[in-house]
């Protein structure tokens, strides 16, 4: 609608009422009352858009959803009640049984947990890929491929995927790519402008930004959107209004709030490479990083993820998560407030060690998402842990 990210962000929301209020206001009902009998009729049989009943639409997520359009660069999209059945009515949406998909194998625990173990239930198959092995890719279609999948940059390991040459592979193999762009958010990497057919985020990290709700949203192009809308309106992950408000309103900060975690992560990154207890660091705008040259072409800024490789293993991993002071525990990221956490042993334990190892999650690796509180004070943190936890 407007120029740039920030104004759009900001500016677009519901009609103002008769009310004459300034702030979008929360439409806390179940329901909504129809014209009269034709009218009913209409909006059911989607001849006139307009609102039935908040599993199918509602003014606050419609506005999320039209913000978040605006600023993916995406022509439709619907908000649902968490990351994962973002991921799991995205993909269940546009399948069928005898389908194939092919992932990248750097993907969140309990995607692949759908991937492996839950879609099979239905006969469809996933073929999973090495992101840094792009010349074996071409191999893992089938002529049934209908989805590629990928994360980029990839949780927690920070893999990067080239998202114009995946793009272009899955144009040439006529499969639908979905990208899960959570770890970015739309002000640091739009998906949809390399050709991404498919855009996820869960809501809950940095949309919201402050740890207060669990949300979803899927955008893309119309063609693949109608029949996910059909999937969720029928099975029901349908986001409340009060939570699609809270994110709504939270996207107003959500560039500033971005522009802050990107510069405290890469500062952190910068201490974390120097130090002699550290064995790896991952960061992508890290010069020496492997994803470095690609990141830089698609990406504003390298995010508020830094994840590392503690020297030491499981038993130093855990030593400096009991040394840290005020740094949270859990496994939530894209927060105010900096988190932390070990992978192996939470977010990814239920993959096997040989799984974990090929998407680079080490024993050691630790997983940080840094805040927005002030950097000296963040470094001064993982500083006393390093020395306390030898």
């Amino acid at each position: 609608m407007f120029e740039h990210f920030e104004t759009d962000a900001i500016r677009i929301q519901t009609k103002r009422t008769g009310e004459k209020e300034h702030s979008t206001p929360l439409f806390l009902t179940s329901s909504f009352v129809f014209d009269d009998a034709e009218h009913a009729r209409a909006l059911f049989a989607e001849e006139v858009t307009g609102n039935q009943y908040t599993r199918f639409s509602n003014p606050n997520t419609t506005e999320l959803i039209d913000k978040m359009c605006s600023l993916e660069h995406t022509e439709d999209g619907l908000a649902t009640a968490s990351g994962m059945s973002a991921v799991f009515t995205s993909v269940f949406g546009l399948v069928k049984s005898g389908d194939h998909i092919v992932s990248a194998r750097a993907i969140f625990g309990s995607t692949h947990q759908i991937f492996a173990n839950i879609l099979p239930r239905f006969g469809v198959t996933t073929t999973y890929v090495d992101i840094n092995k792009p010349e074996l890719w071409e191999e893992a279609f089938q002529e049934n491929t209908k989805i590629v999948y990928i994360e980029t940059p990839s949780n927690p390991g920070l893999d990067i995927v080239d998202l114009a040459w995946v793009s272009a592979l899955c144009k040439k193999k006529k499969a639908i790519l979905i990208v899960d762009n959570c770890f970015c958010s739309p002000y640091i990497q739009r998906p949809a402008d390399f050709g991404a057919d498919i855009v996820i985020h869960s809501a809950t990290k940095y949309l919201d930004g402050q740890g207060r709700v669990i949300a979803g949203i899927i955008l893309g192009k119309k063609e693949f959107i109608q029949p996910i809308r059909y999937m969720a309106r029928n099975t029901g992950p349908s986001l409340s209004p009060m939570n699609a408000w809270i994110i709504s309103k939270s996207l107003e900060t959500l560039a500033v709030r971005m522009d802050r975690h990107s510069e405290n992560a890469m500062k952190l990154a910068e201490f974390l490479e120097q130090s002699q207890d550290v064995e790896l660091v991952r960061y992508p705008f890290l010069p020496n990083d492997p994803g470095y040259a690609i990141a830089k072409k698609q990406m504003k800024s390298g995010g508020g993820i830094v994840s590392f490789v503690i020297k030491g293993g499981v038993d130093r991993a855990r030593k400096f998560l009991d040394a840290l002071k005020w740094f949270s525990l859990t496994a939530n990221l894209g927060d105010t407030r900096t988190t932390v956490t070990h992978p192996t042993s939470t977010t990814h334990s239920k993959l096997t060690e040989a799984e974990r190892v090929a998407v680079g999650i080490l024993p050691g690796l630790i997983r940080v998402s840094v805040g927005l509180e002030h950097i000296d004070d963040i470094i001064v943190e993982v500083k006393q842990a390093l020395s306390n936890s030898k």
